[in-house]
């Protein structure tokens, strides 16, 4: 099985360097921002059709990776 956070390509000349799509100009941002509006996935692979589920996937899988670190409070 491809790991899914392969589908996450980083450029630093396209973009400004975020994280996107398969070498794309659709950003994981964009894709997190459609899922906090309520977007479902089918309408998202609908408004974005060069996207797969599985990029839908690694979006989030990158997200919950990137924020999935201790906070320490004083």
């Amino acid at each position: 099985m491809r790991n899914l956070l392969d589908r996450i390509t980083f450029d630093p000349e396209q973009c400004g360097g975020r994280p996107c799509v398969r070498g794309m100009r659709i950003r994981v941002v964009d894709v997190l921002e459609l899922f906090a509006v309520g977007l479902s996935a089918e309408q998202i692979l609908n408004e974005l059709p060069d996207l797969e589920r599985e990029d839908l996937q690694a979006c989030l899988q990158y997200a919950a990776r990137t924020f999935d670190h201790a906070v320490v409070s004083a």
